[in-house]
């Protein structure tokens, strides 16, 4: 990807090195929370207190050149707003993108405690999108999907599901899955992932237009896409493919979806919701 010397966002919040922002004068209900928590994750309480102001910093494009990764991370962010800053003017409304939360081990969100081993999240109670870093490193290494378009398809679904919550989807989701039988409910899952895949796509082709992706890049996505398909996760982990239980699509239909967005280059091709 052609990401350097491009501007960066600014809706980039830092929480690196803060730990989960406990602070030490929380009561005895916040002890309580810190010493479960390092319980359950065998982490040093000490590296969960954060000592300092509570203020997150923000990271744009200057001050990052020697954080490669964070900078680029904010490019992307930064070209997601421009996509869906048009897409949103074509019909007429106006886009306000998520914030992006970067953080280390674990940090609090309005949905409850993100850990660095759930993966990249995106929160819909405080609309913001949450990454570790590191989940890159296992995008390359324990997943065999590398290269830097891999590492923004990630994003983009994020963004996706921000797409999905500020246009109604995700709370239709919800109220379907609640009077759902447990299979239905991971049916309909599948379905809200596969929109996130195929909006990330639409990324994709906008990202092209602007002459952002390189050659090699969109394989590079669709490879990503397989390597987090449900049955190639359950086979490694398990050893057996249950397709009822998928809650994010097969190998096949998240590249499938995926695809679709990065060719229509349009949100009107990405219901999968229809039957």
């Amino acid at each position: 990807m052609r990401w350097r010397g491009r501007a960066g966002s600014s809706n980039i919040e830092d929480r690196r090195g803060m730990g989960m922002g406990l602070p030490i004068g929380g009561g005895i209900g916040g002890l309580v929370l810190l010493l479960l928590f390092s319980a359950l994750t065998g982490q040093n309480p000490a590296d969960l207190i954060d000592s300092g102001p509570s203020e997150d910093q923000t990271v744009g494009t200057s001050g990052t050149a020697d954080d490669p990764e964070a900078q680029f991370v904010s490019v992307v962010l930064r070209d997601t707003e421009e996509t869906w800053g048009e897409i949103f003017r074509q019909h007429g409304e106006a886009y306000q993108p998520p914030r992006l939360v970067l953080f280390t081990q674990a940090t609090q969100s309005a949905c409850g405690v993100g850990q660095s081993a759930m993966g990249p999240f995106y929160c819909p109670a405080d609309r913001k999108v949450y990454l570790d870093l590191s989940f890159f490193h296992d995008l390359a290494t324990r997943f065999g999907a590398p290269g830097d378009f891999a590492a923004a398809y990630v994003v983009a679904h994020e963004v996706g599901h921000h797409i999905q919550t500020i246009t109604g989807v995700s709370d239709q989701v919800m109220q379907q899955r609640q009077r759902s039988s447990e299979r239905q409910a991971n049916a309909l899952s599948v379905r809200q992932e596969l929109q996130a895949d195929c909006y990330a796509g639409v990324w994709g082709h906008y990202a092209q237009r602007r002459g952002l992706l390189e050659p090699g890049d969109a394989e590079e996505g669709l490879q990503a896409a397989a390597a987090i398909g449900d049955d190639r996760l359950q086979r490694q982990s398990q050893g057996t493919v249950v397709p009822e239980s998928f809650t994010h699509g097969s190998s096949e239909q998240r590249v499938e979806w995926l695809r679709r967005g990065m060719n229509a280059g349009q949100v009107e091709a990405c219901d999968t919701f229809a039957d």
